[in-house]
């Protein structure tokens, strides 16, 4: 499985081409639909979100609600696209537009985004250029795209769960949440409005972005992602770039703004003795081969254990504010306040959304690859085959 994703912010639309899609997989545009809402979601989203009503078309790769098994395409249209048809138009400028001329021109950089470097990189001196693509709002396709992985990780029943563990210096309990199940999580999470499964922190989460919000500055977090069901041995121990944390650490990386990943107990573990880092194996007829604990989260020499994979990324705060930070025209070479977009002052419960469907992507890849995956039916005999092989070794 392979996708690509091509658009810019105020474009005309966004598109994914997914290929290597099992056939014979339930697939319709509402179950992307009720994902792309969610990452609209959450305490904290600025006006874009009251703009733009996210809803997927598919447009090709399926036939009366189920895959081909050729390549998926899907298609976000801006609403907003008609107020920028003359700024971002695909056409050339006739002869009598100076270039200079057009309106909502950036020569002044954003601190904390790719605009000076990408101007740098590509020769922009419209800095528009850059932060047309290297916007967030990609993460829209991200999003379409780990809805379909996730719908094809349920026919092998593998689900998973994002929540918000901590915004602003605000930090969760897990204690309040550790003995829930995935879906009970999920319900807690969706009815909270920072997607957040400890209610009192929750409020305090929601007052400090009200109170940032009227500072003009912005909050950063941490999120988490889980997944149950995944069996042992995905991924390799046997080359670097076979290893699935390393996979995993990449795609949520890849998530704009986010700066660090960890697993399991992740930078506690520099805290701890190695006896309360590992986690002890054990056997039963009824389960077979388990762990004890679940510190490393799911994740041994670069392959799944067949424990719930825990990953936790953290969000820098964003850097567009309200408030803005001090930065150079890259045409007087003075200095200036940073040009303002739209802006949220917290946008960690979306980055939550984001974060799970790029992971359940990663997950949906891998197996992919581990199993012949032309019909979805095949595919989960092998894998089921698989399970009953390792429960027995």
């Amino acid at each position: 499985m392979r996708f690509f994703t091509a658009g810019e912010s105020h474009g005309p639309q966004l598109t994914a081409i997914i290929e290597g899609l099992p056939a014979q997989m339930p697939l319709t545009a509402e179950m992307i639909n009720d994902e792309l809402k969610r990452r609209q979601g959450g305490h904290g989203r600025g006006r874009r979100m009251q703009i733009e009503k996210d809803q997927v078309i598919i447009t090709s790769g399926v036939r009366h609600g189920k895959t081909l098994g050729s390549p998926v395409t899907l298609t976000v249209v801006n609403d907003d696209w008609k107020h920028w048809t003359s700024i971002m138009g695909v056409e050339p400028l006739a002869d009598d537009v100076n270039p200079e001329d057009i309106k909502r021109q950036i020569t002044r950089p954003r601190p904390g985004h790719a605009d000076l470097v990408g101007g740098m990189k590509y020769g922009h001196r419209d800095l528009r250029n850059v932060l047309e693509r290297s916007s967030a709002r990609e993460t829209t396709m991200r999003v379409a795209i780990g809805a379909v992985a996730k719908q094809f990780l349920r026919q092998l029943n593998i689900f998973t769960v994002a929540h918000v563990t901590e915004i602003g210096g605000i930090t969760t309990d897990p204690d309040t949440y550790a003995e829930l199940t995935i879906d009970k999580l999920r319900n807690i999470i969706e009815a909270d409005p920072v997607y957040c499964a400890d209610k009192d922190a929750s409020v305090r989460m929601v007052n400090a972005i009200d109170e940032i919000k009227g500072r003009g500055d912005t909050l950063g977090g941490v999120v988490e992602v889980i997944v149950e069901g995944c069996p042992p041995g995905i991924g390799s121990y046997v080359q670097f770039d076979r290893k699935m944390d390393g996979k995993l650490a990449s795609a949520m990386m890849s998530i704009n703004a986010f700066k660090g990943v960890e697993f399991g107990l992740g930078f506690k573990m520099a805290q701890k003795p190695g006896s309360e880092v590992h986690d002890e194996i054990a056997w039963s007829e009824e389960l077979g081969y388990y762990r004890k604990s679940n510190r490393l989260g799911g994740l041994e020499g670069g392959m799944t254990t067949g424990m719930p994979i825990v990953i936790r990324g953290v969000m820098k705060p964003i850097p567009t504010l309200y408030k803005p930070l001090e930065s150079v025209d890259i045409d007087t070479k003075e200095p200036f306040v940073a040009t303002i977009e739209r802006s949220d002052p917290c946008a960690v419960p979306a980055a939550s959304v984001v974060a799970e469907h790029v992971i359940a992507t990663e997950i949906a890849k891998a197996i992919m690859e581990e199993f012949r995956s032309d019909t979805m039916d095949n595919l989960k005999e092998e894998v089921e085959r698989y399970r009953q092989y390792v429960k027995e070794f």
